[in-house]
């Protein structure tokens, strides 16, 4: 992914964003065709080593690419939206602002207990703040096992993360404000969210 240095995060940040915004994108080639899959990613740290964790349906041809395999990818796609020139104080182009990162690394297809671990850790992670969540242990065990015969895990250690956050770092301070001012009237959440991350990242623009 081609960054500009003003629009690079670090590697903290970027990890903070592959767990903050979880549905990624599985990217690998078979023959030299891309294949690609949009699923919920778990992250985890184990020291220096950064681990991402999913699974994909059986039936998926994708899962043939993901033994053994050293050139996977995952897109995570932070908040985004399209920023109108007309809020600028001088004619110019309009663009797109975003946050995302590439994660690149090497998978391997995990056993059925860690298949297990790794399901039960997402239950926790999206039902234990609900009322009466369903948690892996409310399940029938038989119920369980049929269900997991439909579906592949996988594992891939991260030896590789891009991430940028593209916030208009290249306009002068009366447009950044405008900018943040006009997504923050957004009735997109998505719109007002990057607003949030444009306050945050430049805050020297509204001292």
């Amino acid at each position: 992914m081609y960054i500009p240095k003003k629009y690079h995060i670090d590697r903290d940040e970027a990890i903070q964003i592959m767990k903050s915004y979880p549905f990624a994108i599985l990217i690998t080639a078979d023959d030299h065709r891309p294949l690609a899959t949009h699923i919920p990613i778990e992250i985890r740290e184990e020291e220096e080593k950064v681990f991402a964790t999913g699974h994909i349906a059986s039936g998926n041809m994708q899962k043939k690419t993901l033994e053994n395999n050293k050139e996977v990818l995952l897109i995570f796609q932070g908040p985004h939206a399209y920023i109108s020139s007309s809020w600028y104080e001088t004619e110019d182009v309009p663009t797109w602002n975003y946050v995302t990162v590439h994660a690149y690394g090497t998978s391997r297809i995990i056993t059925d207990n860690e298949l297990a671990s790794a399901l039960d850790n997402m239950l926790k992670r999206y039902e234990a703040h609900r009322e009466n969540g369903r948690l892996w242990d409310t399940f029938d065990p038989a119920f369980l096992k049929n269900q997991m015969k439909g579906i592949v895990g996988f594992e891939i250690e991260i030896t590789s993360i891009q991430g940028a956050a593209k916030l208009s770092q290249n306009r002068n301070h009366t447009d950044y404000q405008a900018i943040v001012a006009e997504l923050e009237k957004s009735n997109e959440p998505v719109e007002r969210e990057l607003a949030q991350w444009m306050r945050k990242q430049c805050k020297d623009q509204f001292e």
